[in-house]
């Protein structure tokens, strides 16, 4: 091995398990959104200098890692461990009424490794499909931004006001940038991502200042959760094999929808797993067998969706064309001044400049094998003790607290109290948007594409 893929292959693992550490323990946090979490801690990764290697590994170990872990509260606890979780809450509520929350965590979690160990490889297939086509793409990429907003807006909850709303926060972004310009000649992109991955906290925080607000926030007592029993897997000490945990036909339908959701990157993870579920769901008569099946194939699609619509435009485009690519995973697209994204020309400087497609294939399986590696045995053998305990001693008061300050931290650092003025704003408006209608961070996001790609090409004509 050349020392030059050395030092690249010790940034990956270091930094991969890094991400499976602490995003195993995340994930066992309810409510810990993906891309209010994870989007600030990769800017974070980036900016101080971790080499393309690290920055790419991270990331891929902390979505994997999580979306094993969140399936602890989802299934014990009867709340989602984050968005991606609430299409498994009624299968899971279910089991956990018939006395076997266990079966579908295991069901849960090895459908997601099931998914991690296809989606990887037919990701890097269908961006090998896509790159002969990167030019054209990038060249249409203000009028694709246009056409794919609307279609993720349209696939949220939020449906045609979704879509109809994207116009006043477009406005509102091509206005923000305009006078930013004309203050300080930035862009404070930064600033615009952290602003919409945060919005749903930013506006809680502003409602909890409003005698309207907090009255609706308001509990009497402590509140209270129904913990399932501990039943350990069988086989006491022995880990569960993900491949005997689901029967051939679970395996079946969890493999073909990591599949297709590898393929189809432009929909929304969230919708897709909804979507994948009922489709297996509708073709299995046996009551309990159906409600395993589908825990399995949704969450297994949280883990697809993700990867496919991380890799596939990093590697084929270098453009964040998904719903994941303009969400969570936007700040590997464009974070200045480390990556660039040039709104006008649509010229990149990123991971997908910086990297080949094996160098993505390399690091991805590293950071699979990490990920898996760690929180698979640690969800499977201690979900219980580490539901009580996130139950028992962990504050989501110090949580909030401390993703504030990250988020006061990295805006102050890229353009001082305007760049947090334009997070506060940003954010205000998206969280409102989030709650209100449904309009959620992914097609805030391509909104916000759209606001500095699609707008000065309409200008332009």
């Amino acid at each position: 091995m050349s020392a030059d893929l050395l030092e690249p292959i010790l940034w990956a693992i270091g930094m991969a398990l890094l991400a499976a550490v602490l995003f195993t323990g995340i994930g066992l946090i309810s409510g810990t959104d993906e891309t209010a979490i994870v989007a600030p801690l990769a800017l974070l990764v980036i900016l101080i200098g971790v080499p393309p290697a690290g920055v790419i590994a991270f990331f891929l170990a902390a979505i994997i890692a999580k979306h094993i872990s969140h399936a602890v509260p989802t299934t014990l606890l009867g709340i989602p461990g984050d968005t991606t979780a609430v299409p498994m809450l009624r299968e899971a509520q279910l089991l956990r009424s018939l006395g076997v929350p266990h079966i579908a965590l295991q069901k849960a979690i090895s459908g997601g490794v099931i998914s991690v160990i296809i989606a990887i490889p037919l990701s890097i297939l269908f961006a090998l499909v896509l790159t002969p086509f990167a030019e054209a793409i990038g060249a249409a990429a203000p009028w694709i931004f246009i056409a794919a907003a609307i279609l993720v807006a349209y696939t949220s909850k939020g449906k045609l006001a979704a879509v109809l709303a994207l116009i006043p926060f477009v406005l509102i972004i091509v206005g923000l940038q305009a006078f930013i310009l004309e203050q300080k000649d930035a862009t404070f992109t930064t600033s615009f991502f952290l602003g919409i991955a945060t919005g749903p906290l930013i506006y809680d925080l502003f409602s909890a200042l409003s005698p309207t607000g907090r009255r609706s926030m308001t509990q009497s007592g402590k509140r209270e959760f129904d913990l399932a029993p501990d039943v350990r897997p069988a086989g006491g000490a022995k880990l569960p094999n993900p491949f005997k945990v689901l029967d051939g036909q679970q395996l079946a339908y969890t493999s073909g929808s990591a599949a297709i959701t590898s393929a189809t990157f432009v929909f929304s993870p969230v919708a897709m797993a909804v979507l994948m579920g009922e489709i297996a769901g509708s073709r299995i008569k046996n009551g309990f067998h159906r409600l395993t099946t589908v825990v399995s194939v949704r969450n297994g699609t949280t883990e697809s969706t993700y990867i496919a619509e991380t890799l596939i435009p990093l590697i084929a485009i270098g453009l964040p064309l998904s719903p994941m690519a303009a969400g969570p995973a936007a700040p590997l697209f464009n974070a200045p001044p480390v990556y660039t994204l040039d709104a006008e020309t649509g010229e990149t400087n990123n991971l997908h400049d910086l990297l080949s497609t094996g160098e993505f294939a390399l690091f991805s399986v590293i950071a699979a094998v990490i990920a898996i590696a760690v929180a698979y045995p640690f969800v499977m053998k201690n979900a219980h003790r580490a539901a009580t305990w996130v139950m028992r001693s962990v504050s989501h008061e110090a949580i909030i607290a401390g993703f504030v300050a990250l988020i006061c931290v990295i805006c102050l650092y890229e353009g001082g109290l305007l760049a947090l003025g334009v997070t506060i704003t940003v954010g205000l408006v998206g969280g409102l948007f989030n709650r209100m209608i449904g309009m959620h961070a992914g097609v805030q996001f391509m909104g916000y594409y759209v606001a500095v790609l699609t707008v000065p090409a309409v200008l332009a004509l």
